[in-house]
């Protein structure tokens, strides 16, 4: 199935290399969490390895079924200490206040690799870390929930040295069956239904000080998450670069050689670029052509067969196999 638009960005290992270890400890091996994933077990132990979040989903579903918690989102959470999110988590630490340290996160989104926009609200006499605009898997909605907002309040002690509860939790989802569970891990009261997914705290613990504030090594580490963060932009832009030749409608590239050329490089440098961002020139091309079937099949009333032409498709059925192929959908029952 080819790729959305948002499950195509990328982000580090950090969550499924915590999946494969908390899983591991069940008796649950490795290969299993990452079946489907395309991610091999020797990725683990490279820090350097960058994954979509397609790829992450996948090997946390696969936890989700592997596991007899399931409340697996909260305790993975409460696993997820400050120090996974690398030279950022370093930075935070080293921030003068909480609120400075969360707003250094928020600013910094690639690197910290929510599935949620992260904002800081105040809401008369609370502020509320707030969770909203999740766009992924909605089977792993009320999972994704609890691991996002589970691992912020683990981050939050982490950075505080002590551990602060939350004055209550806000969900804008009915009670799961361990609904109970979340009361008892993250010791605040819990309010399903709210509207919004949020942890509230007492204002003033925004300008509590950090322990290990250190104004010099925050600068350093900001100047490096800069870095960091314009290497994850390059990889994804040469991404970006590579559709946009292949969807331009004037002039589209249908070769790995074409677009080589079109970038100025050779198609063994840009194959092997690709094979390191862990994707290739059929996958992309198949993903222009699922975003091109979608926009034809829902924006115009052009024929399938017309559509197919467009689409460089000298057969029809040739079409439909890759649109079902992409969609699990054939084109007309998708264009319903």
């Amino acid at each position: 199935m080819s790729l959305l638009p948002q499950q195509r960005i990328l982000t580090t290992l950090h969550t499924v290399t915590l999946a494969t270890q908390v899983l591991g400890q069940q008796g649950v091996a490795v290969e299993r969490l990452l079946e489907g994933s395309d991610i091999a077990g020797s990725d683990l132990d490279n820090p350097a390895r960058l994954i979509c979040h397609a790829q992450e989903l996948q090997v946390l579903a696969n936890a989700l079924a592997c596991s007899h918690d399931s409340a697996l989102g909260l305790s993975l959470g409460q696993r997820m200490h400050v120090s996974a999110y690398g030279i950022l988590g370093y930075s935070m630490l080293a921030s003068r206040t909480l609120g400075d340290a969360l707003q250094l996160a928020f600013e910094h989104p690639a690197l910290f690799g929510s599935y949620f926009k992260l904002t800081l609200q105040q809401v008369d006499d609370e502020v509320r870390l707030s969770a909203s605009g999740y766009g992924y898997a909605p089977e792993l909605t009320v999972f994704n929930t609890e691991l996002c907002l589970s691992s912020l309040l683990t981050v939050i002690q982490d950075l505080l040295g002590e551990a602060v509860r939350p004055r209550r939790l806000l969900l804008n989802y009915r009670s799961p069956l361990h609904g109970a569970r979340y009361a008892e891990l993250l010791g605040c009261p819990v309010e399903f239904g709210a509207g919004s997914n949020a942890l509230c705290f007492n204002p003033a613990l925004l300008s509590r000080p950090l322990p290990l504030a250190d104004p010099v090594s925050c600068q350093h580490g900001l100047l490096q998450c800069l870095q960091l963060e314009a290497q994850f932009h390059r990889r994804q832009d040469l991404r970006e670069q590579i559709r946009q030749h292949l969807a331009n409608p004037s002039d589209p590239c249908t070769s790995l050689e074409q677009v080589a050329g079109r970038l100025h490089r050779s198609a063994r440098t840009l194959r092997r670029h690709l094979q390191e961002l862990n994707t290739s020139f059929q996958q992309l091309l198949d993903e222009v052509r699922f975003d091109q079937a979608r926009h034809l099949l829902m924006q115009t009333e052009l024929p399938i067969y017309l559509i197919a032409e467009q689409l460089g498709y000298s057969e029809t059925a040739s079409f439909r196999h890759a649109f079902q192929r992409w969609s699990g959908q054939t084109p007309s029952l998708y264009r319903r």
